[in-house]
């Protein structure tokens, strides 16, 4: 007699809720690519806008680049910032800790500027130029944050999985990375993501370093007396579809925990 397969709520939730994240994904993905190919849509739209077309897609594609570049590096930089002050070596956990407050407690843009300006005066030898200064700084500031996500997330698996994985032999180091790496970046996609979004919208502050990025590429036509308030509206939708694709990806993440738990 064959037995027919079961299916529970719970696991169509699951399932269910893997198709969202999938076609989440997907809708990110095509929303990048229409950024990054923007400039046909935009030709179609009036002046300032449609005569301008090529700078704004110049800007649209800096300010990709710059999230994308800086996200990934702060994730890299965040990793060991939280490893480091979570770490119960002190020499590791001051420094890491006092990183993250001057990063977390200062402006962005005085961090920019500082990076820009400050740092080849302090250093001659240390030239960057206006793209690479707000990348720097961009990324230092995102890992802070990324820093204290993950920290908290790994501060959240229970105990009782480490407690396991040394009954069953494995080391530290294998622990953190079979055990409580996966369950904490679960944890902490949410968070990740919220810090990617912001990291989206403060790129704009790299027009201070002269970076042609997308709220400087609004600067277009000043012989039209409101092109510049015009082509500043046009920019925030911009911003608006890039931020977009790490938002519907984090609520994806957020339902599928619901499911899960």
């Amino acid at each position: 007699m064959s037995s027919a397969a079961v299916t529970t709520p719970g696991a169509r939730g699951f399932s269910a809720e893997r198709v969202k994240g999938r076609m989440a994904i997907l809708a990110s993905t095509i929303i990048l690519l229409f950024l990054f190919f923007s400039e046909i849509p935009l030709s179609l739209l009036p002046d300032p806008i449609g005569t301008n077309a090529s700078q704004f897609q110049a800007g649209v594609r800096t300010t990709v680049l710059l999230t994308l570049f800086s996200g990934a590096g702060g994730l890299l930089i965040g990793v060991g910032l939280a490893l480091a002050g979570g770490s119960k070596t002190r020499w590791l956990r001051v420094p890491a800790s006092m990183l993250v407050a001057v990063l977390r407690g200062t402006p962005l843009l005085v961090q920019i500027i500082f990076v820009y300006l400050g740092l080849p005066s302090l250093i001659p030898s240390f030239v960057l130029s206006a793209f690479a200064s707000a990348l720097v700084a961009l990324t230092l500031n995102v890992g802070a944050y990324n820093g204290e996500v993950i920290r908290g997330a790994l501060a959240a698996v229970p105990k009782g999985q480490s407690e396991a994985a040394r009954t069953l032999g494995l080391r530290s180091s294998q622990t953190l990375f079979y055990v409580k790496g996966p369950q904490a970046l679960r944890l902490a996609m949410p968070g990740l993501l919220n810090n990617l979004i912001a990291l989206a919208k403060d790129s704009s502050l790299a027009y201070t370093t002269g970076v042609v990025e997308l709220m400087r590429g609004r600067q277009l036509s000043p012989r039209h007396p409101l092109s510049a308030q015009k082509a500043h509206g046009a920019s925030q939708p911009g911003l608006s579809r890039q931020a977009l694709p790490p938002a519907r990806i984090s609520k994806g993440f957020r339902h599928s925990h619901r499911a899960t738990a």
